[in-house]
């Protein structure tokens, strides 16, 4: 249940069985004004008082986001009648006590492209039931029925639902009935609306659908579906048959540069660009399709490791205000390390490209001055504070508990098979936290995993006494041991210079010099060069330049997209006159290049020890 519950109702579960649902109907009234309508019905209000309210976060999404600030308008009635209805705070309002049923009316506004919150045009439609649908509090427990409304005109004919919401009447991506067994529920399956493309296929026995908005053309769908399908059922084996769900939705809306993801207990909404799906004719694993891929399967692993694996802090979730954990490292980290895993584990990519990402991720972190500064816990506690909300110092104060959580992963994973021989791996600690957490959280044993709970069954499974290296990944801003543990595994570790802007990492056959730093991520805008961040104790920081600032001219010469060639053309210790805009104003500063830092890692294959090649092949699956 999101809000804590009234005392003024609150049955026991028998009760919840035999009470009236609470029902919902939504409409899209007006899609051009990206506007919804929400009617709410309550059959047994509060005596002193029905008291609703609006989540102010979404769970996987960690940032107080304040949907309700985008309902428009709202009226309540009993009996035909009005009720007086009082806003108690941002998110929350109470009807003056009535008897018999009392209804709300509400309007939303629905026009965020995002995977977190309403969307409404002409051409789709899409919602969260956090965004839109209110709590009954007090009667969070109770069952739902939600009564989904097809838009009038004939322009909206062609218009069907998907949702991994329960149908209650509704016929198959039809609009009509569905349910849900509480409110909790009710708002964790995202729904979808328009002229969709549908594909299906079944991993395990298992219905999948999966839904594609947007304008794209010459989809391969039957290697989309493949290639997915060898994702879902890996992980379904890794934890165990059955799947944790009778049937599952995937809904991507397709754009020009869209990314993201976001998980529920059995679909996920996620976006992606037209240019990363796979086309007709094609046979090449493009980057962008591969990394496509790996977000569809970082959202499917979370529907273990989060969704049903849980931090105590989110049994139940409370969604008017933050929950605090310093446990994301391990349900945000550990996911990122096997979504990429998984992909490579199923067959998808070859362990070429998985090394490649591998080095991608590696790359980012080491060029992350903050990694010095905040720990992982840290990264996971503040959240509500920091990821979500980043600025231009945000490289140089903290770590992403996404990347750095991956590779403490990668670590812990490595240092186990080597301790165990090869017999126990992480693969054993998320199988056992799966079974006594997350196997029956939705069946009458909802316990989440407390504070120490993960670290504690890591030294169960194992039996290693692991606190010392737990210390180090989570509690402390030590370099992670990446070199050594890959090692044991015959992979060979490549530390040198960033070369050009497009470099993100990766094993260079012949060496190459890295042209001299700036000490600054650098964007062009109206052709000139814009600091976006400015690295601690970087050239351009010791030079007095500050994110923000516009480099008009480098040593003389006009700078914008020719940055890179006019650095080709310097060396470390050169001084260099710069010229920058800050705001308004014009100001000239002298800057002394360096040469690059080795932070950039490639990483490839060794065939030598035929012991490490077994124990590649172990941890790969390949």
């Amino acid at each position: 249940m999101p809000m804590l519950e009234s005392p003024a109702f609150r049955p026991s579960a028998a009760d919840a069985m035999k009470a009236a649902p609470i029902r919902y109907r939504i409409a899209a009234v007006n899609p051009a004004a990206h506007l919804f309508e929400v009617t709410l019905s309550v059959a047994q209000p509060a005596a002193t008082g029905q008291q609703f309210s609006l989540p102010v976060w979404i769970p996987g999404s960690y940032m107080i986001r304040e949907f309700a600030k985008h309902i428009v308008a709202i009226t309540a009635e009993n009996k035909g009648k009005p009720v007086a209805l009082e806003k108690l705070d941002k998110h929350t309002w109470r009807a003056a006590p009535v008897k018999g049923e009392l209804t709300l009316r509400y309007t939303v506004y629905a026009y965020d492209l995002s995977v977190r919150h309403a969307y409404l045009d002409t051409q789709r439609g899409f919602f969260n039931g956090t965004s839109v649908f209110l709590a009954v509090e007090g009667q969070t427990s109770l069952p739902c029925e939600v009564e989904i409304e097809a838009p009038a005109g004939k322009e909206y004919r062609d218009w069907r639902v998907a949702t991994s919401l329960p149908a209650a009447g509704a016929k198959p991506y039809g609009f009509g009935t569905y349910r849900a067994g509480d409110y909790d529920e009710l708002i964790d399956h995202p729904v979808e609306l328009g002229d969709f493309t549908l594909i299906q296929f079944k991993a395990h026995g298992v219905p999948h659908d999966f839904v594609l908005s947007g304008r794209f053309k010459r989809l391969d769908s039957k290697r989309l579906a493949r290639d997915v399908k060898k994702i879902c059922e890996y992980q379904i084996d890794l934890f165990g048959q059955p799947a944790p769900f009778s049937r599952y939705v995937f809904m991507t809306m397709v754009t020009g540069d869209g990314y993201g993801g976001l998980e529920h207990r059995a679909s996920t909404a996620l976006m992606a660009s037209r240019d990363d799906l796979p086309r007709d004719g094609e046979t090449v694993m493009k980057s962008g399709y591969r990394q496509y891929l790996g977000l569809i399967s970082h959202e499917y692993f979370h529907s273990w490791n989060v969704k049903r694996i849980k931090p105590q802090a989110y049994a139940p979730y409370r969604t008017d205000q933050e929950n605090y954990t310093r446990l994301l490292w391990a349900f945000e980290g550990l996911t990122s390390y096997y979504d990429d895993l998984t992909l490579v584990r199923s067959g998808v990519i070859d362990v070429e490209s998985y090394l490649e990402l591998l080095s991608h991720t590696i790359t980012g972190v080491l060029r992350t001055p903050g990694r010095a500064v905040q720990t992982l816990e840290e990264s996971s506690f503040d959240t509500w504070i920091k990821y979500y909300r980043p600025d231009e110092n945000s490289l140089n104060s903290g770590i992403s508990y996404y990347t750095k959580g991956a590779l403490a992963g990668l670590v812990l994973d490595l240092h186990i098979r080597r301790e165990t021989a090869g017999r126990k791996s992480l693969d054993d600690v998320m199988v056992a936290l799966w079974q006594r957490y997350g196997r029956e959280f939705y069946e009458g044993r909802p316990e989440g995993v407390p504070e120490d709970g993960w670290e504690k069954m890591a030294l169960e499974v194992t039996g290693l006494k692991l606190k010392p290296l737990f210390d180090r990944l989570l509690r402390s801003t030590e370099e992670l041991p990446l070199q050594e543990m890959l090692a044991t595994v015959g992979i060979e570790w490549q530390q040198r210079s960033q070369v050009g802007n497009a470099d993100k990492g990766g094993w260079l056959d012949k060496s190459k010099e890295g042209t001299p730093w700036l000490g600054a991520r650098t964007t062009v805008e109206q052709g000139l060069v814009k600091l976006t961040h400015v690295f601690t104790d970087g050239p351009a920081q010791k030079a007095g330049l500050s994110a923000g600032d516009l480099i008009v001219a480098f040593d003389g010469l006009r700078a914008g997209g020719n940055l890179d060639t006019l650095l080709n053309q310097c060396r470390a210790g050169d001084k260099v006159d710069i010229h920058a805009f800050r705001r308004d104003e014009l100001f000239k500063t002298k800057l002394v290049l360096e040469a690059m830092p080795v932070q950039t890692v490639g990483l490839k294959r060794s065939d030598d020890d035929p012991k490490l090649v077994e124990a590649r092949r172990a941890w790969l699956g390949a």
